[in-house]
């Protein structure tokens, strides 16, 4: 983009909305680690007992090192950024830098539940820390330049994300305390949570100069949520009443068949419906309403459990939201591979067409990858 004139169309204020959840994403991995200092601490103990009196053990300085091994990369890196936006295409620093930036985010989860030294511990935690916030530097220099060039409403909307940041990193700890999970649940809970919300952001840089790629991201969405808890959590749900022979046809019934029937009535309607239109900003706002299934079905009858509360126990309440979990992923799914084709000249109605495919399959396999978390979350 070179200028304001370049500056993409704004349907319904979606380019307002993705320069808010990019202002959302470079302060991400800053917030997230100082919010999350209890957890570092917890494993940075510095103190055990022997023979019955206090033995000090060591002195991370955990808040201090993460400081400036923080704010060190973004001093170098912004600096770098000047010199490296000559040789580099914004598209490779910023999008890859949110690749590398999601890379460490999955790696500091998995840390979790790693056994390891605290010395070791330590020492990668902060070789982490450096390496996030340096791609974090270029990242924020480069969108600060690209929102340079757009209309001046723009940077208030990149502006309020970044000052969301923090309160977002503080909701997610609250919700991870408030699930009395144990210690180490609760930091995977935690950690997973930056992890989606950088590929979001990464997903979200990757439409702003295609506002054609809605679709692209609709489809990768809508199976994302459908996969993350059909059939991994949907499956473990029991019936209310297992007197009888109910029981033997509960899940094949309510689970498998509901979503099934439903997901076929979903495509087939739309042979005649046709919305929200291609074009309408309300299309992948209802896409995104779809995450409310998640919590529902989670919340259902699921065994076997040991975090959440059930909420939903009846047969019939999973099997309407089972009906209208999968009406939605079938009716939005064959719209976004409807639609996408018509919203590119002719001559690429193909791979647009083939595109979709590969989105299709993206959603299919971050939502498997996702599954093993929710199920564990349950």
């Amino acid at each position: 983009m070179k200028g304001q004139a370049d500056a993409p169309r704004d349907r319904g204020g979606l380019v307002g909305i993705i320069f808010f959840i990019l202002g959302l994403g470079t302060l991400l991995p800053w917030n997230f680690f100082m919010t999350a200092s209890m957890y570092f601490q917890g494993r940075l103990n510095t103190t055990e007992w022997s023979d019955g009196e206090v033995v000090v053990r060591k002195e991370y300085y955990f808040n201090n090192w993460m400081t400036l091994l923080s704010q060190l990369p973004l001093l170098l890196f912004t600096l770098l950024n000047s010199i490296l936006y000559q040789r580099i295409s914004e598209a490779v620093r910023i999008a890859g830098s949110f690749v590398a930036i999601l890379f460490f985010f999955v790696f500091t989860a998995i840390l979790v539940k790693v056994d390891m030294g605290m010395d070791r511990f330590f020492s990668v935690t902060m070789a982490t820390i450096w390496f996030i916030n340096s791609f974090g530097a270029v990242v924020q220099g480069s969108l600060f330049g690209l929102v340079g060039q757009m209309p001046p409403k723009y940077s208030g909307f990149f502006m309020s994300g970044q000052g969301l940041a923090g309160t977002f990193a503080a909701l997610a700890m609250i919700f991870a305390i408030a699930s009395e999970a144990d210690s180490e649940t609760a930091a995977l809970g935690y950690f997973i949570t930056p992890c989606i919300g950088t590929l979001v952001t990464l997903l979200s840089y990757v439409l702003l100069p295609r506002l054609i790629w809605v679709m692209a991201f609709c489809v990768t969405f809508v199976f994302t949520v459908t996969l993350s808890v059909f059939p991994a959590v949907a499956a473990d749900v029991r019936t209310y009443s297992p007197e009888g022979t109910w029981e033997r046809y509960f899940l094949s019934v309510c689970c498998f068949l509901v979503f099934n029937v439903n997901d076929w009535l979903g495509r087939t309607v739309t042979t005649w419906v046709h919305w929200p239109r291609k074009d309408s900003v309300v299309f992948p706002v209802l896409v995104g309403c779809r995450v409310v299934f998640v919590p529902l079905i989670m919340l259902c009858n699921v065994q076997i459990r040991v975090l959440l509360p059930v909420y939903f126990p009846h047969d019939a309440a999973f099997a309407v939201i089972m009906a209208l979990f999968a009406f939605s992923s079938g009716y939005f799914v064959c719209l976004s591979m409807t639609y996408a084709p018509q919203m590119v000249a002719a001559k690429d109605a193909e791979t647009a067409g083939a595109l979709m495919t590969f989105f299709l399959a993206l959603g299919l396999s971050c939502g498997a990858a996702l599954s093993f978390a929710l199920r564990v979350l349950v």
